[in-house]
């Protein structure tokens, strides 16, 4: 059983900035990291060889400024996410750091911002059968509202995988 997400609101969100560019071979290198361990029970050989380090590093050096943020010092972050509208579209710790208390201020960090831009409700998505994850969004006070088929699209082609949608109600 988890704590209600209640028992977190004391906690002060993450310190965010902007992405700079100092930050992205570390960044590019947390995230790839992240990203196989939440999805390489679940992934196809070839999303898994689309998912290089190096398309990690591309699709940051792509983003629109403003849209991921990130905690830790210049060039050596702790952690991100990227907001998409109402979307929590990329939100990774670094590994070394899970467990030590980072994920819940970086979350409330994510919250606030979405709230701040006026976004009722949050949504994101989260692999099927990225349990770690999963719980940490339940502990978070996100709940699962469907199963859904995605695309992803990627330099080498699109993948169809399957995920699970979170969303939270962010404004009273």
């Amino acid at each position: 059983m988890t704590a209600p997400v209640e028992a977190f609101r004391h906690l002060d969100p993450a310190p965010m900035r902007p992405l700079a560019p100092a930050d992205i071979p570390s960044l590019a290198r947390l995230w790839h990291q992240g990203w196989r361990d939440g999805h390489l029970a679940s992934a196809s050989e070839g999303l898994v060889r689309a998912r290089r380090l190096e398309s990690f590093v591309a699709r940051l050096e792509a983003a629109p400024a403003g849209e991921v943020q990130v905690t830790g010092p210049d060039g050596a972050p702790a952690g991100f996410f990227w907001l998409k509208g109402a979307c929590l579209d990329q939100f990774y710790v670094d590994p070394a750091l899970r467990g030590h208390g980072l994920a819940m201020p970086l979350m409330l960090a994510a919250e606030a911002q979405l709230a701040a831009s006026g976004v009722d409700i949050a949504w994101l998505s989260c692999v099927v059968g990225n349990d770690r994850g999963a719980r940490f969004y339940e502990k978070a006070g996100w709940h699962r509202a469907a199963t859904t088929p995605m695309q992803l699209q990627t330099a080498d082609g699109p993948f169809d995988i399957v995920v699970w949608r979170y969303e939270k109600r962010l404004l009273p």
